[in-house]
């Protein structure tokens, strides 16, 4: 008996008991026998990887691109891509509807979902150019847009958030938030994917940004790192249970700046024009052009 073998960790008693825990989930959940796949997020990272080199094929591409090379990289990367999205969509659909075989179904919305979503890729490329834009303008730290691009973890999550923000509207929650997900580790920043986000938005820093699902932001505004933009509190039914899709997180209309570690709760408005200063916790709205900080609060 060799070192490792001579020692007894109890493997199978707990494969047993896991297995037990697993049978009882399932029939908790009316899934028996073999349950739907969900959607994966590793392959989802693929994905991801595959339509940031789509829209920025120069910048997030093949680095020996040549100019006439660009649209055959471009079309043909995006085929496989959205090959591998609408497979991601289809097991979504099929999880949701409990689905064991072939689901017909679920196989036409997906290719739906995935043909909707190619048709907004153009709208989302412009969308992260304006972005690009504002935190160029924004911070005097950027030297170049492409610098902005490569390097700014907001920019990352504001260009997967776009992406994952159609996949939300059209019918595709689950992989939605995953995708936010995604972003949410690698950056830091928590943008639920049911969030409208208008153009030119710049999230400075960004580390512990939380923006709600039911969040409405205008254009040209900046947030800086740990803002939130959350509920006020969570409204139950008769029995108890969270009312869920109520309108419950904040709306920041065009022009505003939010400061670091500002906390903005509940269905309120953010006038336009309106600078939120560092550390300030606001639970009312707030007309045009106010200027609220710790110590004190006015319009302009």
């Amino acid at each position: 008996m060799n070192e490792i073998t001579k020692y007894h960790w109890g493997v199978k008693e707990a494969v047993a008991q896991l297995r037990a825990l697993r049978v009882q989930s399932l029939e908790n959940r009316q899934r028996r026998n073999k349950p739907p796949k969900l959607p994966s997020r590793k392959e989802l990272q693929v994905i991801l990887d595959g339509l940031a080199a789509v829209l920025f094929p120069n910048r997030l591409g093949r680095p020996d691109l040549t100019e006439e090379g660009i649209d055959y990289f471009v079309g043909y990367t995006l085929d496989c891509v959205l090959h591998e999205l609408f497979k991601q969509i289809r097991r979504e659909l099929q999880f949701v509807s409990g689905s064991e075989g072939v689901d017909e179904a679920a196989h036409q919305k997906a290719i739906e979902i995935t043909r909707q979503f190619t048709t907004q890729l153009p709208n989302v490329r412009a969308l992260i150019d304006s972005d690009i834009q504002a935190a160029y303008e924004g911070d005097p730290a950027a030297r170049t847009p492409d610098e902005v691009l490569v390097c700014y973890p907001g920019i990352t999550a504001v260009i997967y958030h776009r992406l994952a923000h159609i996949l939300y509207t059209q019918g595709a929650p689950l992989v939605a938030r995953m995708i936010s997900e995604i972003a949410h580790s690698a950056t830091g920043i928590d943008i639920h994917p049911g969030a409208q986000i208008s153009e030119s938005f710049f999230i400075d820093h960004g580390t512990g940004v939380v923006i709600g699902e039911t969040a409405v932001i205008g254009k040209h505004v900046r947030l800086y790192q740990a803002v939130t933009l959350g509920a006020k509190r969570f409204q139950k039914d008769e029995n108890g249970m969270l009312i869920k899709g109520n309108l419950r997180h904040p709306i920041v209309e065009d022009d505003v700046v939010i400061y670091a570690g500002a906390t903005i709760l509940g269905r309120v408005t953010i006038g336009s024009g309106s600078i939120i200063g560092g550390n300030v916790w606001l639970t009312h709205s707030v007309p045009s052009r106010s200027v609220i900080t710790q110590a004190s609060e006015r319009s302009e």
